[in-house]
């Protein structure tokens, strides 16, 4: 019976630190500057550092102090992060996004790169195909036909023999 009990409270004190822990991750995902890190961890830097915005470490530019306050202006407009991010690649283009869309033509940016990959590895396999294609293996009787070979083959192997005495 003791042991049920203490089973029990085990139990029910896990569960409580479990639901503890999910609402202070909960409470810190809808907190404002850790929506604006986000943000800024998604946007670049339209300065030419070519740095992420939440990193531009140049003191006083004026390209991140700008863009940070677009993402402040429309989180106080109660705009979602896709709308904020929509504003600025329609004011700074689509180079302003840390990472391409992943549909139209931003799609390419993701694929190209692992085509590019198995399109040369395919190509590397045929070039090798097609170079030992037709090339015919010697015999294994055709290294040994000539009697002179099998002579100085014979006088390499003595001459190279390390020998007992050493």
């Amino acid at each position: 019976m003791r042991n049920l009990l203490r089973s029990t409270f085990l139990l029910k004190a896990t569960q409580a630190l479990l639901l503890a822990v999910a609402v202070c991750f909960s409470i810190g995902a809808t907190d404002a500057s850790s929506r604006l890190n986000n943000l800024s961890h998604r946007t670049m830097c339209t300065c030419g550092c070519a740095e992420i915005l939440g990193e531009c470490n140049h003191v006083g530019c004026s390209s991140s102090t700008e863009e940070l306050a677009m993402i402040r202006d429309g989180m106080a407009a109660g705009q979602s992060d896709q709308q904020i991010l929509d504003a600025m690649v329609g004011r700074y283009g689509a180079i302003v996004l840390a990472a391409p869309a992943t549909h139209g033509f931003g799609l390419v940016a993701w694929i190209a790169p692992f085509a590019v990959l198995a399109a040369g590895t395919l190509g590397v396999i045929l070039l090798v195909k097609q170079w030992t294609v037709g090339r015919t293996p010697l015999p294994a009787s055709a290294a040994t036909a000539d009697p002179a070979m099998d002579t100085i083959r014979e006088k390499i192997r003595r001459e190279t023999e390390a020998s007992d005495h050493d």
